[in-house]
């Protein structure tokens, strides 16, 4: 039976040292970062077959975090999980550090796929999945895009190739926080509604709370009886989540912490 509660505490642990990497780098994304921590921490200490022990075992289940800019998200994760000790975290951007601003599969150990261009994620999911079923090895693909993500072209292709090759062991999951650099995602290019459009693909969709951890888990229940499709999961976040006066602020996509605004996150994040 998973302990939300627990689950919870390992998410105000994750939030603390997303605020603490980009405060002490001096840049990076705080606001996507924050809105995803409940989805991933979900996944990596409650869904997925990994172990920090066997990093590159064959047949673990696999993640990729297709917005790649919101890395302080999954590093702080893979740090909590045992992938990363306390000084890698610490060197988040800085020079000869090897968490750069985006994943790097090649130097950070847990890293699945190397992201940061947007829109590519899906993709390379797609051939993950596919090979898990040619492979016969049966682990499970899990994408996670942001919803301004889903404006890239290469996204529906993916969409296109992941309902043809009957991959229902390729979850995508959309960050669904409504805002994006330039501001709101209607605002700036409308996604209509995304439901109609993944069905249309030929999707089993779901839509959840974000930050509801039995919502979470009941997805991926869901996710385990569908048969011959892939699975896209709407996760309605608040960007931001967790820190008030970063919450739901386009502002902080991307944002320098000052001094003040640390300790006033640091104390909420208590």
């Amino acid at each position: 039976m998973i302990d939300y509660n627990s689950l919870s505490e390992k998410a105000k642990n994750i939030r603390r040292n997303v605020i603490k990497m980009i405060y002490s780098a001096g840049s990076g994304h705080p606001g996507g970062s924050l809105s995803c921590v409940d989805i991933i921490t979900a996944l990596y200490f409650g869904r997925m077959n990994i172990d920090p022990e066997e990093v590159k075992k064959i047949d673990r289940d696999r993640f990729v975090m297709s917005k790649g800019h919101s890395s302080p998200a999954i590093y702080a994760a893979l740090h909590e999980r045992g992938y990363l000790m306390e000084e890698e975290i610490e060197g988040f951007r800085k020079i000869n550090s090897s968490l750069q601003g985006s994943p790097d599969m090649l130097r950070v150990s847990g890293i699945d796929m190397s992201t940061g261009s947007l829109g590519q994620g899906l993709s390379a999911g797609c051939g993950m999945a596919l090979a898990s079923k040619m492979d016969e090895l049966n682990y499970n693909v899990y994408v996670l895009l942001g919803d301004g993500e889903l404006q890239e072209g290469m996204v529906w292709e993916a969409a296109m190739f992941a309902k043809q090759y009957q991959l229902d062991n390729l979850m995508a999951i959309v960050d669904m926080n409504g805002l994006q650099i330039d501001g709101s995602t209607d605002e700036v290019m409308s996604l209509g509604s995304i439901t109609q459009k993944f069905t249309s693909f030929g999707w089993y969709v779901i839509e959840i709370d974000g930050h509801d951890f039995d919502q979470i888990f009941g997805a991926f229940n869901i996710f385990d009886k569908v048969n011959s499709k892939p699975v896209l999961v709407i996760a309605n976040t608040i960007k931001g989540k967790g820190v008030s006066f970063m919450e739901d602020e386009c502002k902080w996509h991307s944002q320098k912490i000052t001094d003040d605004d640390y300790k006033k996150a640091m104390e909420e994040l208590r």
